[in-house]
């Protein structure tokens, strides 16, 4: 029997488990496609977000027909002409069937195509914009629809921002909701800037074709749609020959949207229309004076209005070329570099002012708001002093040296006349005898005087008060001397008689002027008499220009300043030069350059007037008793003072 040894028991058969198949990747396109999706999602909630933040911050949309603006200004020459004007100049608010067809069509052939199919943005409009602009490398056309321009203009500032630009666009669809198409294009024409100060057709068709809106032609209707996408470059009154080619192109374009034939846009373009002649910009400085004081009388809102002013265009433009002139002819010679001008009539009224010599380099008004030693030109109110404490035109004062502590003032020619009568020392600017007379009648009653015809800046009474060494506008110098022409009677310088809003309802009117006399008719005149002599044989011979007139000229140390002023019976005139750093002239003195510029303004003044004596009429001269002269400087004044004075 055979035995089998027992096989080893089996082991248990162990199983791998199964390798798991590798994972299936997405496509890469897949993948970009679900990236997409998860950054739109989030841009929409950052851009929803962002739009609700700026929601939050728009203006009030019901105030959309409303309008706020400083009210505009126009000023009126003292015969109708305007010359200048403030603020915004808005024009009538018109209806579309008011308006000429051919001037919306011009703009929407121009600005907006698609105006009356588009929800307020146009996104046709805006890829085009948008590939042109990336063509040309630069931003040369824009995507805004008429709508948001709207948006724009109602309620928003022009800055470039993100948030402008969502608001414009919310504010857009706003609108495209509360109002039909012909509202929005209707507020937009009323509404949207033309250049040179204007708002809404009506403005720009006055402005530049002096035409109500709806006597506009088709070229003119293109001419004013052309100005909307620059309105200072294709202005027409300052870039003709721009505006004329953009007025072509909008032509073409309204030819291009069906509302012209091409041959009939290239026929206006050739015919063409005329524009207002630009006026010359004078009269720059008396509308900045003259501003300052019609502001407070016009309320704020939308009120626009009217001045009624007193300058003469026709002597503000001579005064203007006749300074102008003479700086440019003195060419340096006599280191002038500035100078000013005012004509006033007697009775106080600006005819003309200028400030300085180009408005342009220099806003700063010399006329008023420059202070300087009048020198010579200050005596008539010595003179004016003496005259009412007793004295006459031939009264006799010592011409000779005088001192008075450390100062001792001498004559310009560098010599003394001995005894000599009021009248020619005043003719001759005589300084010793002006001093004289300053000392015996006082220092403060010579500035009282001064200013009781209506110099307003401090007066220092000093021993060289006589001589003009206290400062003084040419406004209130002129204003003196206009009491001096009107017989002795206190006038109040002014710029304009009447004001009134758009309906013509008067807002203020000037009523009464000045306050009442302030001279003795008799003196005023006996010192006119004395001035005369000033032209006809003193030191202002060159202002002589075959009228009846009165005058005094003024220089002061070193030539800083030199003055002309003067008058006849219709007008007062002032002019100084120097320079507004206060450096000395070379050899300028008030009877020569001032005195040209004073002559030629004064003869532009009267030329079209019949001539007349400088004194006014019907005075009676004062009783020329000629008196002894006085020895001022020695003992017994007080007896000698009222034998002379007759106090």
């Amino acid at each position: 029997m055979v035995v089998r040894s027992p096989r080893p028991a089996a082991k248990p058969e162990t199983r791998r488990p199964p390798t798991p198949p590798p994972p299936r990747r997405r496509p890469l396109l897949g993948r970009l496609f679900g990236g997409v999706v998860v950054m739109g999602v989030w841009g929409l909630v950052a851009v929803a977000a962002l739009v609700g933040w700026y929601a939050m911050d728009l203006p009030d949309l019901h105030q959309a027909a409303a309008t706020t603006r400083r009210p505009s200004i126009t000023l009126l020459a003292v015969d109708g002409r305007p010359f200048a004007s403030f603020g915004e100049v808005h024009g009538r608010s018109m209806t579309l069937a008011d308006i000429p067809k051919a001037l919306p069509e011009a703009v929407l052939a121009t600005e907006d195509r698609r105006f009356h199919s588009h929800f307020g943005l146009d996104p046709i409009g805006l890829a085009r914009a948008m590939m042109t602009n990336l063509k040309a490398g630069r931003v040369v056309q824009g995507g805004s629809t008429i709508t948001q321009q709207l948006a724009k203009n109602l309620f928003l500032t022009p800055e470039r921002s993100l948030k402008r630009k969502v608001q414009e666009l919310l504010m857009a669809l706003w609108l495209e909701r509360a109002f039909t198409k012909e509202q929005i294009l209707t507020l937009y024409l009323n509404r949207v800037y033309f250049g040179s100060g204007t708002f809404g057709v009506d403005a720009a068709a006055r402005r530049y074709f002096d035409l109500p809106v709806e006597k506009l032609g088709v070229y003119q209707a293109a001419m004013i749609a052309g100005l909307l996408k620059a309105p200072s470059r294709y202005n027409p009154l300052a870039n003709p020959k721009l505006a004329r080619q953009r007025t072509e192109q909008v032509l073409l374009n309204m030819a291009a949207a069906g509302y012209l034939s091409e041959a009939e846009a290239r026929r206006l373009a050739t015919v063409g229309a005329p524009l207002v002649t630009p006026r010359p910009a004078v009269g720059r400085y008396f509308a900045d004076w003259l501003l300052e004081q019609v502001e407070d009388y016009v309320a704020a809102g939308d009120q626009d209005a009217e001045v009624s002013t007193t300058l003469d265009l026709d002597i503000q433009l001579a005064a203007e070329r006749a300074l102008d002139k003479a700086l440019a002819d003195d060419a340096g010679k006599g280191r002038v570099a500035q100078g000013a001008v005012v004509v006033l009539s007697p009775d106080g009224a600006v005819r003309a002012m200028v400030g300085g010599r180009d408005y342009g380099d220099s806003q700063f008004n010399r006329a008023t708001q420059a202070l300087r030693q009048p020198g010579s030109a200050f005596k008539p109110f010595v003179y004016l002093a003496a005259l009412e404490q007793g004295l006459t035109p031939d009264s006799v004062v010592e011409d000779a040296p005088i001192r008075r502590g450390n100062w001792q003032p001498g004559n310009f020619d560098e010599r003394f006349r001995g005894p000599i009568p009021l009248r020619e020392a005043l003719a001759q600017s005589v300084n010793t005898v002006a001093v004289r007379l300053t000392e015996k009648v006082g220092r403060k009653t010579v500035a009282a005087t001064a200013h009781r015809l209506g110099i307003t800046t401090p007066l220092l009474a000093d021993a060289s008060l006589a001589l003009g060494t206290s400062e003084v506008t040419l406004l209130d110098l002129s204003g003196a001397y206009a009491v001096l022409a009107n017989g002795g009677t206190g006038v109040w310088p002014h710029g304009f008689s009447e004001l009134r809003d758009r309906q013509g309802r008067v807002l203020y009117r000037r009523d009464g002027g000045g306050p009442g006399r302030l001279v003795a008719r008799e003196t005023a005149q006996a010192l006119a008499g004395m001035m005369e002599g000033v032209i006809t044989r003193g030191t202002g011979k060159a202002g002589a220009f075959g009228r009846p007139a009165a005058a005094k000229t003024g220089t002061t140390q070193e030539h800083r300043d030199a003055w002309f002023m003067g008058f006849t019976a219709d007008y007062v005139a002032g002019v100084w030069v120097g320079n507004d750093d206060g450096s000395p002239m070379r050899k300028v003195t008030g009877g020569g350059l001032p005195a040209q510029v004073w002559r030629q303004v004064m003869e532009a003044a009267h030329k079209p007037l019949v001539a007349q004596p400088a004194r006014p009429v019907g005075a009676t001269p004062v009783s020329a008793k000629p008196a002894t002269a006085p020895d001022f400087e020695g003992d017994g004044v007080g007896e000698l003072f009222k034998k002379i004075f007759g106090k």
